[in-house]
């Protein structure tokens, strides 16, 4: 399935976040890994969930794939919402640098270019390089 096809034919990159939004539709790695995008930029995009059993290591902790994913989202959104109708991008490099475990108990964490809780609490930082290209 192509969000991007479905939803967003023809719109800009920050047009095609906004009505993904707007339908309440989710890929399928937000709905495996239970995040949400919960606000669009030009240039920004933040992605929001709460890390859960679906999401832990064998020792209970949050597994460095979900902090990754979550990175890897906003990070590569806050390009795409950059984009003409006519692009597309794809991520190259993703570098995380982990500052603190989540776990069940941290609750709701937002990522934008770093992974934080509702207090502010910093739990890693990423940062990517992309390829933007023909669609």
């Amino acid at each position: 399935m192509s969000m991007v096809e479905d939803i967003g034919k023809g719109m800009s990159g920050v047009e095609q976040l906004r009505a993904f939004m707007a339908s309440g539709q989710r890929p399928g790695i937000a709905v495996s890994l239970d995040f949400d995008l919960v606000e669009v930029d030009e240039g920004r995009t933040v992605f929001a969930g709460v890390p859960g059993s679906h999401a832990f290591n064998p020792m209970g902790m949050v597994h460095g794939g979900y902090f990754a994913t979550l990175l890897d989202s906003a990070l590569g959104c806050a390009v795409h919402s950059r984009l003409t109708a006519e692009q597309a991008y794809t991520t190259l490099e993703l570098k995380v640098a982990f500052h603190k475990a989540l776990t069940a108990a941290s609750g709701l964490v937002r990522a934008e270019g770093s992974i934080t809780d509702a207090s502010g609490k910093l739990y890693a930082t990423g940062t990517s390089t992309l390829l933007v290209m023909d669609r």
